[in-house]
C-alpha cells in the first residue's frame, strides 16, 4: 500500500495529480506530428517563384478602404445589420452539411488540403519552387506576337536595322524575332503596332522582362537601349559642338600640310556612359559586351567592359579613354567601388539594365545594385530587369519600389525547352551500385560512341560533343574532373575558386557556335581514350546566362535542389530552338518523384510550378 508524503498540498490537489494513462495510439500521433513539425523547413522566398509575375502590383486606389469605425452612439437608430456586402455576397455552407454533390465535399476538400486544381503533380507542390503563367495569358500573348515577324518591322534607327542583319546574323537566310523579342522591343521603343512610330516618353518607365532560357533576352533590352542612345546623340548640342571643333582642327592641320598639336580635348562622354548593364559574372559580362561590339561596328558607338579579370591601368583606359564611352557591362561590385571613387560615373546614364535580375536583387547582390539604381535614377530614363526565373523576393521588391513596372512574360517562361529531352539514370541498380561517378563516365561513354559512329560533313572526320557536367557542391568539380581524365575522358572543372583568366580559357570552347571536328579515331585509341567529347564539370556558376550554343548534352550529376536551377542547369542545352538532351543520375537519397515529374511536365510541354 502506497503511503502518501505529508505536504501542504490539499487532498483534492493530490487526487487530481495522479497519472492518467493516454492511449499509445494518440501518443504516437502526438510524436509523430512533433517529428514532421520540426523536419519541415519552410523555403526562402528567393528559392520559391512568384505566381504573379505576369500581373502588376494592385494601385492603392484598388485596394479595400479600411470601414468607419462609428462613434459611441454610431448604433443607434439603424435599420440594417452592420455586415460588410462581400461577406454577404453568395449563399453560405453549412460545416459539415450536403452541398449538392451527395455529402461533406468541405471535409474532403479539407483532408486533402484544399480543393483541388486539376494538377496532379504531388512532390513538385510540396517543393513550390516554380509559379506558372495562366493559359489563357499565354494564350493571349502568343496572338499579339503575331504582328512582328521580322527585325524590320521594328522601327529602328537604320544603322542598327543593318548591324542586325549584316553583323549578329551575317550569312544566314530567313532571320525572325524569338517570342521576348517580338513582345519586349516594341514595348522598349514605344511603339504600339507594326506600322506606327516609335513614341518615346520623357517620363522614367520600368520594365521586367521574364522570357526562358536561351531566347534572347540580350538582343531584346541592347537594341531599344542603343537606338535611343542613337538617337539622342544626333540631337546633342554638346556633342554637335565638339565634333564640329575636331573637324575645324582637323581640316586646319590638312591645309597646314604639318603634323601641329593634336586635338586632345576630352571627350563629352568620357566617363559618363548612357546604358549601363549589369551582370552578375564576369564570363556573362564578356558575352553581352562581345553583342554590343558587334552591333557597334555598324551603328559605330563605343562599349567598354568592366571586369574583374581585366587590370587595372586596362580598366582605367577603357574607362577615362579620350574617344568617351556610351555602353558599360560590368558586374555590380566593380562599378559601385569605381562609383565610389568617381560619383559623376552614374550622373548621365538613361537607361540601366539589370540581368539576371533574380541573382543581382539576391541578398548577395541586392545591397551594391540597389545603391546603383539609386545613383544612375536623376537621369534614368528607362530602368529593365530581366530574368528566366522570378522569385517572389524579387518579385515582391519590384511591386514594393516600382508598382507601375510594365511586365512583359513569354508564354514558356517558367518551362524548359521542348527540344531539350530528359533522360532518368538510376544509379542505385545494377551495374552503378550508388557509384555515381561511374555512371557519369559510362553516360560520357555512350554519347562519345554514338558520335564516333556517324561521321560528319567532311569524310574521314567526326564532330565534337561538348557536354556540361553539374554538380553541387565546387568541391566536387575537381574531384569528378580527376576521375574522368583518369578514364580517358577530357574533362575540365570551373568554379568559384578557378583563376578568373582560366575562365575564358575554358568557356571558349563550349560557347564558340563554330563546329568543331577531329580527325576519326582509330580502332585502337577507342579503347584507351575518348577523343571526341570535351567536358567542363561545373556548379551553378556556368549556369546562368552563358550562351551555350555549342552544348547538345548535359548530365545533372547532383539532383538540383529546386526546380529554379533545373530551368538553368537545363537550359544550357537547347538555345535558340536547337536540339538537347539532358541526363539525370538519381541516386537512393535524392528525390525521384520530383525527378519524375519534371520529366513528365517537360513531356507535356508544362511549365515547372
Amino acid at each position: 500500500m502506497q503511503r502518501i508524503a505529508t505536504s501542504s498540498v490539499c487532498s483534492l490537489c493530490i487526487r487530481s495529480s495522479r497519472p492518467t494513462t493516454v492511449a499509445r495510439s494518440s501518443l504516437q500521433t502526438c510524436i509523430s506530428q512533433r517529428l514532421a513539425s520540426q523536419h519541415f523547413k519552410p523555403r526562402p522566398s528567393r528559392m520559391v517563384l512568384s505566381d504573379r509575375v505576369d500581373r502588376p502590383p494592385p494601385s492603392r486606389d484598388d485596394r479595400r478602404q479600411r470601414r468607419e469605425a462609428p462613434g459611441p452612439f454610431g448604433g443607434m437608430n439603424k435599420k440594417y445589420a452592420n455586415i460588410d456586402p462581400a461577406r454577404r455576397a453568395g449563399p453560405h455552407r453549412a460545416i459539415g452539411g450536403k452541398d449538392g454533390n451527395g455529402g461533406k465535399t468541405r471535409e474532403r476538400e479539407n483532408r486533402r488540403g484544399g480543393p483541388r486544381d486539376g494538377d496532379d503533380r504531388k512532390a513538385l507542390k510540396m517543393q513550390r519552387a516554380l509559379a506558372t503563367v495562366s493559359y489563357g495569358k499565354r494564350t493571349v500573348m502568343k496572338e499579339s506576337m503575331t504582328d512582328y515577324e521580322t527585325f524590320d518591322n521594328f522601327d529602328l534607327i537604320p544603322t542598327l536595322q543593318v548591324a542586325v542583319n549584316e553583323e549578329l546574323f551575317k550569312g544566314m537566310t530567313d532571320i525572325k524575332p524569338t517570342p521576348v523579342q517580338r513582345l519586349a522591343i516594341p514595348a522598349l521603343l514605344g511603339q504600339r503596332s507594326p506600322d506606327d512610330l516609335k513614341r518615346p516618353t520623357e517620363e522614367m518607365r520600368s520594365f521586367l522582362l521574364a522570357a526562358e532560357t536561351g531566347s534572347g533576352k540580350t538582343l531584346a533590352y541592347l537594341l531599344p537601349a542603343i537606338d535611343a542612345l542613337k538617337t539622342a546623340e544626333a540631337e546633342d548640342p554638346e556633342l554637335k559642338a565638339y565634333r564640329e571643333r575636331w573637324e575645324l582642327e582637323k581640316q586646319r592641320q590638312l591645309e597646314g600640310h604639318s603634323k601641329g598639336k593634336p586635338f586632345d580635348e576630352p571627350h563629352p562622354t568620357m566617363a559618363r556612359p548612357k546604358v549601363v548593364v549589369l551582370v552578375p559574372t564576369a564570363e556573362l559580362a564578356h558575352q553581352v559586351t562581345k553583342v554590343s561590339k558587334a552591333l557597334s561596328h555598324v551603328a559605330k558607338f563605343k562599349t567598354e567592359l568592366l571586369s574583374s579579370d581585366l587590370k587595372p591601368q586596362q580598366i582605367q583606359r577603357n574607362l577615362y579613354g579620350p574617344r568617351g564611352v556610351d555602353v558599360i557591362v560590368s558586374t555590380p561590385h566593380l562599378l559601385a567601388s569605381i562609383a565610389d571613387s568617381d560619383p559623376n560615373i552614374l550622373s548621365r546614364v538613361s537607361h540601366l539594365i539589370v540581368d539576371e535580375a533574380d541573382s543581382l536583387f539576391d541578398r548577395s547582390f541586392a545591397p551594391v545594385t540597389t545603391s546603383i539604381v539609386e545613383r544612375a535614377l536623376p537621369s534614368m530614363k528607362q530602368f529593365v530587369c530581366c530574368s528566366a526565373t522570378i522569385p517572389r523576393k524579387l518579385n515582391n521588391f519590384l511591386a514594393t519600389n516600382y508598382p507601375k513596372m510594365v511586365r512583359i512574360t513569354t508564354p514558356n517562361l517558367h518551362a524548359i525547352p521542348r527540344r531539350v529531352q530528359l533522360g532518368v539514370v538510376d544509379v542505385s541498380r545494377e551495374p552503378y551500385r550508388n557509384r555515381k561517378d561511374l555512371a557519369c563516365a559510362d553516360a560520357i561513354y555512350s554519347i562519345g560512341r554514338e558520335s564516333a559512329g556517324h561521321e560528319g560533313p567532311v569524310k574521314g572526320e567526326v564532330d565534337v560533343r561538348r557536354i556540361m557536367v553539374f554538380v553541387n557542391e565546387r568541391e566536387k568539380t575537381e574531384e569528378l574532373a580527376n576521375y574522368l581524365r583518369e578514364k580517358g575522358i577530357n574533362a575540365e572543372a570551373l568554379h568559384r575558386d578557378t583563376p578568373e583568366k582560366r575562365h575564358g580559357e575554358v568557356l571558349e570552347t563550349f560557347t564558340s557556335p563554330a563546329p568543331l571536328r577531329i580527325p576519326t579515331p582509330s580502332i585502337a585509341s577507342k579503347a584507351r581514350s575518348l577523343a571526341n567529347v570535351r567536358v567542363l564539370v561545373v556548379t551553378d556558376l556556368a549556369s546562368r546566362g552563358i550562351d551555350t550554343l555549342a552544348v547538345r548534352h548535359v548530365i545533372l550529376y547532383d539532383v538540383p535542389h529546386t526546380t529554379i536551377d533545373f530551368i538553368h542547369r537545363l537550359g544550357r542545352a537547347g538555345r535558340m530552338g536547337r536540339r538537347g538532351r539532358g541526363i539525370v543520375l538519381v541516386g537512393n537519397d535524392d528525390r525521384k518523384d520530383v525527378v519524375a515529374e519534371v520529366k513528365n511536365s517537360m513531356f507535356r510541354g508544362q511549365a515547372l510550378i
